[in-house]
């Protein structure tokens, strides 16, 4: 099944091409990475995949509906879309800021109240993404890592069948991207008809479980297809203009600049 359309895409901002010619297909239970170096339209793309912005010139078609021929507001309940610069200030639990993916809100809404069923959701949900411990822990006192969590546990609190992350890793040390990427994994064996896209520009936070990735150059498709196919040190040295050599070892890629001998 078909969760992800977009086809001939092109973002032309102030008379300046973001996107051009992008194409891309992503299918239930599909695990797909976004790679390219600052400025690729990696985050451009990710906001035309999750109705966000429109584009220029093409189609785009998310679940079926076109955009341009729906209602988006309805449309992005069913896209979980996760940014690491959520505006959320204000002092509220894990629970709580779970709970808020059911109401869009960046706070609990005054009279409404989750049901029996929902505080399970969310309960499953945080154990899942490994937060059981800090489930009654505040925002302000969380690492950057378990704030990445939390929101992921919130994007998926409506049932998505899309989750986007934008750059998810960012800002995070070590042991913090490793809990982040086992929750990822967790989460595609848990839910194998979710599709995810990830966006990113260093292949070491990649989850062990990608499946396709798209390399981006300057706003333009350069390869994409299975994983394992479009991942090589030759492929990748064009996207980022390097000579690389890329590792892949216990499902997880790593890469470094060949220097000369």
């Amino acid at each position: 099944m078909i969760v992800l359309r977009a086809e001939d895409v092109h973002v032309v901002r102030d008379g300046r091409p973001i996107l051009q010619e992008v194409s891309l297909t992503v299918r239930a239970g599909e695990h797909w990475a976004l790679l390219g170096a600052n400025g690729a339209g990696k985050s451009t793309l990710l906001g035309l995949l999750g109705a966000l912005t429109h584009p220029t010139r093409g189609t785009v078609e998310v679940l079926g509906r076109r955009l341009g021929r729906v209602d988006v507001r309805e449309l992005r309940s069913y896209v979980g879309h996760v940014d690491p610069r959520h505006p959320l200030t204000e002092p509220l639990t894990v629970h709580s800021v779970v709970l808020t993916g059911l109401t869009n809100s960046v706070a609990p809404l005054p009279r409404w109240r989750p049901t029996p069923e929902q505080e399970a959701r969310a309960d499953r949900l945080i154990d899942t993404l490994g937060l059981a411990g800090h489930r009654e822990a505040r925002w302000p006192t969380l690492s950057q890592g378990q704030r990445g969590r939390t929101l992921i546990a919130r994007a998926l609190m409506p049932e998505p069948r899309l989750l986007l992350l934008d750059e998810p890793a960012t800002g995070l040390d070590l042991p913090g991207r490793e809990h982040l990427l086992g929750a990822l994994d967790t989460l595609r064996r848990e839910h194998p008809r979710l599709a995810t896209v990830l966006v990113t520009h260093h292949l070491e936070e990649l989850p062990a479980g990608t499946t396709h990735a798209l390399l981006l150059r300057d706003g333009r498709g350069l390869a994409q297809g299975p994983a394992a196919d479009v991942l090589t040190g030759d492929r990748l040295g064009k996207c980022f203009d390097l000579p690389l050599v890329l590792e892949r070892h216990g499902g997880r890629w790593n890469v470094r600049v060949e220097r000369p001998a």
